[in-house]
């Protein structure tokens, strides 16, 4: 541990791989070596956003993990997702799909179950609101067109992107979300509010509808 420390003050945290990180914050166990019990949880929670996402009490049930531990884990991951929200009083602007993947990655791309986010965008693109309004499959007989752009017809605003995570890690379109898409650009034009894209979040990968089927 002490030779972790000394790595991190000379070289700096990017040089560390992320289990030795997780193994400073853990410090030591008393069950197993500390960089073994690290490597072991991220391997079975599929990473540090699985860890973010488990709850405290499924975390209780491992060896080497005390309450103190796993406060320590949950606040590190904690602070490193709120690193890519959007801060309190500012506004985001959109001026990339890149952009609206980085605002909404720390909270979806780890989801074991599919949710809906809605961003209002104000006229310069900049993000009024994002707000998730469904969890469950994302399908037409189940999305209503009038619940996906009342956001931003309560707050005047003249575009949305709608965003949804594949919990299979891969954001590759299916038919659903191309009819989806359709339906939505095309209410969107009767509302006068714009679809600004539509994306479909995996695993540190996104795919942006609006580059595929160019509306």
């Amino acid at each position: 541990m002490k030779q972790l420390r000394e790595r991190l003050y000379a070289y700096g945290s990017e040089t560390l791989l992320t289990e030795e990180l997780l193994a400073i914050i853990l410090r030591g166990s008393p069950r197993e070596h500390v960089l073994e019990l690290a490597s072991r949880l991220l391997v079975k929670y599929g990473g540090l956003g699985g860890l973010l996402h488990t709850d405290c009490r499924e975390l209780s049930q491992e060896h080497g993990l005390g309450d103190a531990r796993i406060a320590l884990i949950k606040a590190a991951l904690e602070m490193g997702k709120r690193l890519h929200t959007l801060p309190a009083g500012d506004k985001y602007q959109i001026t990339a799909p890149a952009d609206v993947a980085r605002l909404v990655m720390p909270d979806m791309a780890h989801l074991d179950h599919e949710q809906l986010r809605v961003i209002v965008l104000d006229t310069k693109n900049r993000v009024v609101s994002n707000m998730p309004l469904y969890r469950g499959t994302v399908n037409s007989s189940v999305l209503r067109a009038a619940e996906i752009f009342r956001p931003a017809i309560t707050r005047n605003c003249p575009g949305i992107i709608v965003c949804h995570n594949h919990p299979t890690g891969l954001p590759e379109p299916s038919h659903e979300d191309v009819e989806v898409t359709n339906q939505l650009v095309a209410a969107g034009k009767v509302l006068d509010i714009e679809l600004v894209d539509h994306l479909i979040i995996g695993h540190q990968q996104f795919v942006s509808l609006k580059e595929r089927l160019r509306w």
